[in-house]
């Protein structure tokens, strides 16, 4: 285990009570229908009269990456997620809401004067030239909510928009950026009329910090606001403010995760804080994009560590963890490591073990190139039934120029590629096979990405990892451990 990942796993004392709650930071996440959870870069509303969770976010698929309305899940647990459908259909020819324009980052609150849950999001079109706020409202949580306008809030500019409804007085505030040119590069904290109908005052400004996605948490002592740079789709070093006050003054930005691993290749989305009956946590909800598939995203949520006496706040990393939203309680699942540097690791064809100071056992499996050069840990234990598998990796992807496939994003005109894609096959059988996704990291960065596998009972089983085409080559990732957790306790809906 490297220096990095013993310090994510000491960040935080967590409970020992291990229940069907799972929740694994960049899988394949599915439905109660077995479906897809398609639900990016959005927010959570609880209802509170029933306490259940309402996740609203963009509906992206291969045929329709941008502008294809709005999905919402529900859930009491955070885990198991129930399809309502699209709560903001796209409608042809329509001047805002049409499916060749942007709908991005909507948040849902519920407005008491009118009764009514409105809906607010980024509006604009495929250029990026109106910069808007979209309203539409509905009687009912999951929709259909209906247009009502998209306007420029106090005549400015606004691109990634979030939300925040303050504990202490009920106000609820809309948080944009507004726009990339040298006039905008702003952060606007600005306060709702108490219809939630349109923004009335500016309460704070981040001034040329030219930041997006912004989202705030509140904790008993203050508010830190969480916002990602801006590199587009590609992940980067998330950052956070904090303050006593919302009119500020706010502190200088500081990094949540730790330097390099650009906030887990994840990029800021929303934050929820919940209460527990044993202690109150809060929640990162972050989006792992793909350059070249954005339908392709995952999801990763990691509990958020706050430190109020140092005045920060962490991101913990748990490939797989279980969160009581009863009691509050985080609970991370341990597994069985398996080291690629270990003898009992087989390479085949061009694939090697290569020296590499910062990994386990000094050493990484690397040239893992198409179905000939692979890696195959062997002599796994398994419990006859789907269990996840943490796959730790470096993916450098620097090896060339910015007209190249591959370049390298610390140079100026470099590229990033964000991804290699491996196959995994379990015991040979290649019909089953498996695909991979690995994120950019970076130099000596190791990360990790999950599977969902089925492995026989017993200790004979075995796991190799090849190369598959990722739309330039046929590279996977370098591979330093993997991690097999056991079964969740009872039939989950993840996969």
């Amino acid at each position: 285990m490297t220096v990095l990942s013993r310090l994510l796993l000491s960040a935080v004392t967590f409970s020992s009570l291990v229940v069907a709650r799972w929740i694994v930071p960049g899988g394949r996440w599915l439905d109660t229908d077995g479906e897809r959870i398609r639900c990016h870069a959005g927010g959570i509303t609880v209802k509170k009269e029933t306490g259940r969770f309402f996740w609203f976010g963009e509906y992206k698929t291969e045929d329709m990456p941008e502008g294809g309305g709005v999905s919402v899940y529900s859930s009491d647990d955070l885990v198991t997620w129930e399809n309502h459908g699209l709560a903001l259909i796209p409608e042809e020819g329509h001047e805002f809401v049409a499916p060749d324009m942007i709908i991005q980052r909507p948040k849902v609150a519920y407005s008491k004067a009118t009764e009514q849950y409105h809906m607010w999001w980024h509006a604009d079109d495929e250029d990026y030239s109106p910069l808007l706020q979209g309203l539409a409202t509905s009687p009912n949580i999951t929709g259909p909510y209906c247009f009502v306008d998209a306007t420029a809030p106090l005549g400015n500019w606004s691109q990634d928009f979030g939300m925040f409804t303050d504990r202490n007085d009920g106000r609820t505030y809309a948080l944009y950026s507004n726009g990339d040119s040298v006039e905008g590069r702003d952060v606007y904290l600005s306060a709702f009329n108490e219809e939630i109908t349109e923004v009335e005052e500016v309460t704070f400004r981040w001034d040329k910090f030219d930041l997006e996605a912004p989202t705030i948490i509140q904790t008993d002592a203050g508010y830190f606001a969480i916002m990602s740079h801006k590199t587009g789709y590609r992940p980067n070093n998330v950052v956070a403010f904090r303050a006593d006050d919302l009119s500020g003054p706010w502190s200088q930005p500081f990094m949540i995760a730790p330097p390099y691993t650009r906030t887990f290749s994840s990029q800021s989305g929303f934050s929820l804080r919940i209460d527990g009956t044993k202690q109150t946590t809060y929640l990162y909800l972050g989006d792992q994009w793909d350059l070249n598939s954005n339908w392709e995203a995952r999801y990763i949520w990691l509990p958020i560590i706050v430190d109020e006496e140092t005045q920060s706040i962490k991101l913990a990393w748990y490939d797989v963890y279980d969160l009581d939203v009863e009691t509050g309680e985080v609970t991370p699942i341990m597994g069985e490591t398996y080291y690629a540097y270990e003898d009992d690791t087989v390479v085949a064809g061009e694939a090697w073990k290569q020296e590499a100071t910062f990994s386990s056992g000094r050493k990484i499996a690397t040239g893992i190139y198409g179905n000939d050069s692979t890696v195959t840990f062997t002599g796994i234990e398994g419990a006859g039934a789907k269990q996840w598998v943490s796959f730790y990796y470096q993916n450098t992807d620097d090896m060339g120029f910015g007209d190249q496939p591959y370049g390298n994003p610390d140079r100026i005109g470099g590229v990033w590629q964000i991804r290699r894609i491996s196959s995994v096959v379990v015991n040979g059988r290649e019909e089953e096979v498996e695909t991979l996704w690995q994120r950019d990291t970076h130099k000596d960065i190791i990360l990790s990405t999950p599977l969902l596998l089925e492995l026989d009972e017993g200790s004979e089983n075995n796991i190799t990892v090849g190369g598959l085409w990722n739309g330039f080559d046929y590279k996977g990732a370098d591979l330093d451990w993997i991690v097999v957790y056991p079964p969740e306790p009872t039939n989950g809906c993840r996969g």
